[in-house]
């Protein structure tokens, strides 16, 4: 059996990801690294931003640490500590991995442990399940770093949701600028949002709360001739590089692969293609596109940069050509495909009835092959489709189509007993006591002798029952 010399750091080795990181959650050595409940089906990681939120407390004992230091990719004594590498590496495996699925993406930007929900899957999540991204208040207290994590968690999506903490509604640092702004009239109740099933209680937290939507997830869909060998979900604030090489973006090459900083997102391999033909004519373009496109996102915009030889073709919001002309990207010229402000107001126009089509937000990518024209889309080598997440979910809630309804989830609710009858009792006095405060300046009641005016047979304090 070969061993390395000493001081030489071992190679980069595969690792099944699955029976290692449930090991690691069952072995409790990772501050916060734990199971929800009993079943085992679902897993917290903390996730905190070392320039967000502060230095760890944790030191060093992550799991983010762990997983580079398994993978050969980190040898203490020998490689510099990059805890945000660490982090990129890990968030990368588990989105990769048919093993694992986001359920919850906790609230990043809040106090006081951001963090995230992995769900363990036994036949790998279907390709097009979303994200569903954290409520403006997490269904628990969140623990402190001393504390002991919660043994059990509420599922997101409930009949009744705590009212979201005022504190929490302003806008965090960081925060793109005006986006509060850009909702003026789709914040105000309309003819839509009224009709609304009372099962859905994400929908106006959401709204009251814009800045918790995941406004740098992009979801990509790789398509080779109409088959989609994978899809995932990045959350890079700075966008992603879409590339098919075997050579590492690095600092001293940004002019060549572009910023480090991005996501690094490989092209799917070719080899289950079951077409010799088109599997050679792939592999052709993909040969070709190893310095890849960038998405970048910029303020509430979202930008490509095309740096690869193979020539790229699209379509989308901000497409010039919207009919059947082929609509090409130029080389290293910076591209507008989708805005946030625009897509916004013409969802205000047709939440208002003004126009009769809801505004679009897909894009499609073509790699290698003109497009749009007359062949369909499932009959090219490459495509990609780029979904901005924030969009899809803002016009899912007006459309009445979220994909998380009552109509799309099976919610495990028990029958009511006893005491859930009482609390029904009161949530309705609760309901006709705010109904008569709302007629007290209409209809003042008189005065009932030997009481004063705050007091009665059962005080009632607004604030607390909110």
């Amino acid at each position: 059996m070969n061993h390395s010399a000493p001081g030489i750091p071992p190679p980069p080795r595969r690792v099944r990801l699955k029976p290692w990181l449930v090991a690691q959650v069952n072995s409790c050595q990772y501050p916060g690294l734990q199971w929800v409940n009993g079943e085992k089906k679902l897993f917290y990681i903390p996730w905190r931003h070392a320039t967000r939120h502060g230095p760890s407390q944790d030191g060093d004992n992550t799991i983010f640490k762990a997983w580079a230091k398994e993978t050969g990719k980190y040898t203490e004594g020998v490689d510099e500590a990059d805890p945000a590498k660490w982090k990129a590496n890990l968030r990368c495996a588990l989105n990769k991995s048919r093993d694992f699925q986001l359920f919850y993406d906790g609230p990043r930007d809040m106090p006081p442990q951001p963090y995230k929900i992995y769900e363990v899957c036994s036949n790998g999540p279907a390709p097009t399940e979303s994200v569903l991204p954290g409520p403006p208040n997490a269904p628990y207290s969140l623990p402190k770093e001393d504390t002991k994590w919660p043994p059990a968690l509420q599922p997101p999506v409930g009949l009744g949701p705590p009212v979201p903490d005022p504190n929490l509604l302003a806008p965090p640092s960081g925060n793109p600028a005006g986006f509060r702004q850009l909702l003026p009239e789709v914040l105000e109740p309309g003819p839509l949002a009224s009709s609304q099933p009372p099962t859905e209680p994400l929908l106006p937290d959401l709204l009251i709360s814009p800045h918790m939507l995941p406004l740098t997830d992009l979801e990509i869909k790789f398509q080779y001739r109409g088959r989609a060998p994978q899809t995932l979900t990045i959350s890079n604030p700075q966008g992603c590089r879409l590339f098919y090489s075997q050579l590492e973006a690095t600092q001293e090459q940004v002019e060549l692969f572009g910023p480090v900083t991005l996501e690094q997102v490989r092209f799917p391999s070719p080899e289950d293609i079951p077409s010799d033909k088109q599997r050679f004519y792939t592999n052709q373009l993909l040969d070709v596109l190893d310095r890849g496109l960038i998405l970048q996102l910029q303020g509430q915009d979202l930008y490509a940069i095309r740096l690869c030889q193979c020539k790229v073709f699209w379509s989308g919001p901000c497409a010039l050509a919207h009919g059947s002309c082929p609509n090409p990207i130029q080389r290293e010229v910076k591209t507008k495909l989708f805005s946030l402000e625009q897509f916004l107001n013409e969802l205000i126009l047709f939440q208002k009835g003004q126009t009769n089509t809801p505004p679009p937000f897909e894009i499609f990518f073509c790699f290698g092959e003109e497009w749009p024209d007359v062949k369909p889309r499932e009959k090219k080598l490459i495509t990609v489709q780029v979904v901005p997440v924030a969009a899809r979910l803002l016009l899912e809630m007006f459309s009445g189509e979220l994909s998380w309804s009552a109509d799309s989830i099976r919610l495990q609710i028990s029958n009511p007993d006893l005491k859930d009858h009482m609390v029904e009792q009161f949530k309705e006095l609760h309901h006709l006591w705010q109904s008569q405060q709302q007629l007290q300046p209409m209809v003042q009641a008189p005065p009932v002798a030997g009481l004063d005016a705050s007091q009665g047979p059962w005080p009632m304090h607004p604030v607390g029952m909110q």
